[in-house]
């Protein structure tokens, strides 16, 4: 598995291991990876997701108890979509891809790649830094 960082990796290891999420729940491990790959979306993953009830918090999107720039809101959005379809008027390609920087596009596309069981056939062409692979036993 791909991670954009050794922080990355770290945060969705710390994520999968509090879920107990099962090795082949690839909905859960595309929302983490979203979630791992961004410092604020993961200093903030107890307002997006309830690790007792093993399920998203949408309402997250829209009651203001957590605060998210639009890029955050997006990539929350993709996470949320990829995990169980959920969809809203912000939910479009464009909406969801279009305001990320370089490595948070980065993050989407392998989350994306991850979700639907697909290894990236080629090196992106987007520099970010060093990419690492790690291996985790479940």
């Amino acid at each position: 598995m791909r991670f954009i960082s050794e922080d990355h990796a770290y945060n969705f290891q710390n994520m999968i291991l509090k879920d107990q999420t099962h090795p082949k729940d690839l909905e859960r491990f595309a929302l983490f990876y979203i979630i791992g790959g961004n410092e604020d979306l993961f200093s903030k993953r107890h307002n997006l997701y309830d690790f007792k009830e093993h399920s998203i918090k949408p309402e997250c999107l829209t009651d203001g108890a957590v605060d998210l720039c639009s890029s955050s809101k997006a990539l929350v959005r993709l996470a949320f979509n990829l995990y169980n379809g959920y969809e809203d008027e912000y939910t479009s390609p464009r909406d969801l891809l279009g305001n990320l920087d370089s490595k948070n596009h980065l993050v989407a596309l392998h989350a994306m790649d991850l979700r639907f069981g697909r290894g990236l056939a080629q090196e992106r062409d987007i520099e970010v830094g060093e990419e690492y692979e790690v291996e985790f036993d479940f």
